[in-house]
């Protein structure tokens, strides 16, 4: 198994005590921990409703510690991860994405009529989209979120008559129930455009009748904006927050709420491998690649021993990295990396060791992509 030897004996063990091949990606206890009970703690003091996004990690044992946590419910991008998520036993889902899946909306269906207290939404921007859901039905209606979507963003209606045109479909088809509005803010660059963007939500939701509304928003950029503009809202306000869980180095370390407000979310993911060669002064050559860290938003950071390196490209099995002037490091040493964007890392590794601050191994989380 990748990064692992022996499963059975992994936990307990030093990471560094021989049982582990490298590369391996691990993440630390007390950073998921506090990640975990962070945002529960904002959403509960802003009196948001959390289903985090699975998509980022497809992980059994993270999605339940969100839930123990208090998370409302969950959130995925497509019907395969949603049936996945039921294997885990979540009751409460929503798919935040149109859906013209025959057979994963079949399955769902049935997942609806046999589970009387299974909860499932989903998205709809579109006629077309209603028809659909409505033609897949079964005894029990697809609940949807008409999406109001923003000029160069995502899906979602462009327009209020656009949307009020989808929510009147909606609320016209047999086996299908409008519950309220959803939207994405996490491709707006700066506040204003952000709050600009939630009262045209607040508004589209104002035209709607309908009973103890749904209004969903995205969450992981600007859940303090969010917190602060829809406070007072006559709505279950659902945050949809999923790269917190395990935060990072890179992308959402600059993109964090956290930069403006107090708290702070704590980076739980390393990659650690041996340094393979040092051909030049200055250059060096480590043991993992695309296959092992996320590359797609920034390149894995340099921590530890290779304080002020950077790394000038990521290959299929190895990364380039450009070293500090008075570095010393060689051949053989074992060296860590943060990683930029989380949502591109779990999928990367079918099983990850759980460190606590000693690097013992203290449990295994394990992935479904």
């Amino acid at each position: 198994m990748k990064g692992i030897l022996d499963p059975e004996r992994a936990v307990g063990s030093s990471l560094f005590g021989g049982g582990f091949s490298f590369p391996v990606m691990v993440a630390r206890r007390s950073a998921l921990e506090h990640n975990i009970a962070t945002l529960a703690t904002f959403a509960g003091e802003h009196g948001l409703l959390l289903a985090p996004h699975a998509k980022t990690t497809m992980s059994p044992e993270l999605v339940r510690a969100q839930l123990d946590a208090g998370a409302w419910g969950m959130t995925i991008a497509t019907p395969s991860q949603a049936l996945t998520l039921r294997e885990f036993g979540v009751s409460r889902i929503l798919l935040a994405n149109q859906v013209f899946d025959p057979a994963g909306l079949a399955a769902l269906a049935a997942q609806l009529d046999a589970d009387p207290s299974f909860e499932f939404l989903c998205f709809v921007d579109s006629v077309a989209g209603v028809e659909v859901l409505s033609k897949h039905a079964g005894a029990r209606p697809f609940r949807v979120l008409a999406e109001l979507g923003h000029e160069g963003g995502r899906g979602g209606s462009r327009t209020l008559e656009d949307l009020l045109e989808v929510a009147s479909a909606a609320q016209a088809a047999q086996g299908v129930e409008l519950a309220g509005v959803a939207g994405y803010e996490g491709a707006l660059t700066s506040a204003g455009e952000v709050r600009t963007y939630l009262y045209r939500l607040l508004e589209a939701l104002e035209h709607l009748r309908v009973p103890d509304p749904i209004l969903s928003v995205g969450g992981s950029q600007w859940f303090d904006v969010i917190g602060r503009e829809l406070a007072t809202c006559q709505a279950k306000i659902v945050l949809r927050s999923g790269a917190y869980v395990s935060h990072d180095d890179g992308y959402y370390r600059e993109r964090t709420p956290y930069t403006r407000i107090e708290g702070e979310l704590r980076a739980a993911l390393e990659v650690w491998a041996h340094v393979l060669s040092v051909p030049e002064p200055g250059l060096a050559i480590v043991g993992f690649g695309k296959r092992d860290a996320p590359f797609d938003e920034g390149l894995p950071v340099p921590r530890g021993a290779l304080a002020g390196a950077t790394v000038l490209k990521v290959q299929d099995q190895h990364a380039v990295l450009r070293l500090a002037p008075d570095s010393a490091v060689k051949p053989g040493d074992l060296v860590s990396f943060g990683i930029s964007h989380p949502c591109t890392a779990f999928d990367k590794w079918r099983v990850m060791p759980v460190v606590d601050d000693d690097y013992v191994v203290v449990d295994l989380i394990t992935t479904y992509f």
